[in-house]
């Protein structure tokens, strides 16, 4: 039984100069699975998540059988893909691994190109949900659009949730270029659901692609959402004709998210395919959605975010600031190199009242040293709350002695399974 998570973690990580070569290749060696199955195809900066959750959700309770292909993973490498929301397991894996590398050899020697983990990791999603026989597969893109590897499909419904700042080297510097990227998946002949940006450029970038590609626009607007309250346990809304719609995830975004997933339930009952309203509120009202404003601890109270651009980052102050404006609160910051830290601190620090506490992380090679990001923080702020700490001695000190205070974790997914390990260990303690 080889260890898959070694092999994985060894593999070529990259974004540069994508196309979509590889992944053509390994379609036509694996005779096409992505041509036996129908997708859901969705991208945005942030939001796809939440909406694969949800439509997964809301599809299983149909009564169909569903993969769902997300990134990134929190813990383990098998959460990428399931089928029915179980994941598939290690064994599989690697089977699927041992039939894959022969022809990745085959292909590197050829193409005299790396093959990405990306591309093995779509590839492993195809041939696995194909052999499973799924009825429909919720398709989330990686690097969301043109060139990424999930884009070798035509879907049934392209969803663009979001546009935003994130991977900037990768996909542009401005939201028109950003926009042009993700309405890469849209595809010849088919429905697209998006919601609208506050850019006029953006809004009608996606509009022409859709004109360009025959596809119908389904648009969210902020209007068709009425009657909003929300109170600790969850929010409430119109949207259309659909009245008293609940959702049980945290945060204003999680509304239009749940009103795109609405839109692609009208347009896949259009297709014929039979989804009852109980099965669309219950979908959308039992939905858990890890690392996205979730409680993972009672007292002190914890919540972890991954917020880490800033979209998110907005989001998750907006969130902080809906359901705990009066508490006394924690923040337990870590930032990978890679991303924007310097903007990430200067919005998180806005809270003169709360306490900080800068880390770095659970990789001192991959995280902002915790001393930079005291030194960038005391740039934003005159708070003498700060402290560095190692992750693991953070969660002791705030234990000891903010027992009574909300404590969020936020900057980054990538320490999810470490936290989660770490209060598992404060409990046994």
């Amino acid at each position: 039984n080889m260890d898959v998570e070694k092999y994985l973690s060894k593999f070529y990580k990259t974004t540069e100069n994508p196309t979509l070569k590889a992944m053509e290749f390994f379609m036509e060696e694996f005779n096409h699975p992505e041509q036996k199955l129908k997708f859901i195809h969705i991208a945005g900066t942030n939001g796809k998540g939440s909406c694969t959750e949800m439509l997964t959700n809301i599809l299983i309770k149909s009564g169909y059988k569903v993969g769902k292909f997300m990134s990134p993973h929190l813990v383990k490498s098998t959460e990428r893909m399931s089928v029915q929301n179980s994941d598939i397991t290690y064994e599989e894996m690697g089977n699927l691994i041992k039939r894959i590398e022969p022809k990745i050899e085959k292909y590197q020697k050829k193409a005299k190109r790396k093959v990405t983990l990306f591309e093995l990791e779509t590839t492993m999603a195809m041939i696995y949900f194909a052999e499973n026989n799924c009825d429909l597969v919720v398709l989330e893109t990686g690097l969301g659009g043109l060139y990424d590897c999930t884009n070798i499909v035509n879907p049934l419904i392209s969803v663009i949730t979001s546009i935003g700042y994130d991977h900037m080297k990768v996909l542009g510097n401005t939201l028109v270029e950003i926009a042009e990227q993700k309405a890469g998946i849209i595809k010849e002949n088919s429905d697209t659901v998006f919601a609208l940006s506050d850019e006029k450029d953006v809004n009608e970038k996606i509009e022409q692609t859709c004109i360009d590609k025959y596809n119908k626009l389904h648009t969210v607007k902020k209007e068709d959402i009425k009657n909003y309250e929300y109170n600790q346990k969850y929010q409430k809304f119109d949207y259309k004709d659909y009245k008293g719609i609940i959702i049980n995830l945290k945060g204003e975004k999680q509304i239009i998210n749940a009103s795109i997933c609405i839109e692609c339930v009208q347009i896949l009952r259009n297709k014929f395919y039979e989804i009852s309203d109980e099965a669309l509120r219950s979908g959308l009202n039992t939905v858990i959605h890890k690392g996205r404003f979730e409680v993972v601890n009672q007292k002190p109270l914890m919540i972890f975010d991954g917020a880490h651009n800033k979209p998110a980052i907005e989001n998750f102050i907006h969130s902080v600031d809906m359901y705990y404006k009066d508490a006394s609160k924690v923040y337990i910051i870590s930032i990978l190199n890679s991303k924007d830290y310097d903007m990430i601190l200067k919005n998180l620090l806005k809270d003169e009242k709360s306490v900080f506490i800068f880390t770095d992380g659970n990789n001192k090679e991959s995280y902002v040293a915790k001393e930079e990001l005291l030194k960038t923080a005391k740039k934003y702020t005159k708070n003498s709350n700060l402290y560095t700490y190692e992750l693991e001695e953070a969660i002791d000190f705030v234990c000891e002695n903010y027992e009574e205070d909300v404590v969020f974790f936020v900057g980054s997914f990538y320490i999810y399974g470490t936290v989660q390990m770490l209060l598992k260990e404060e409990k046994d303690d």
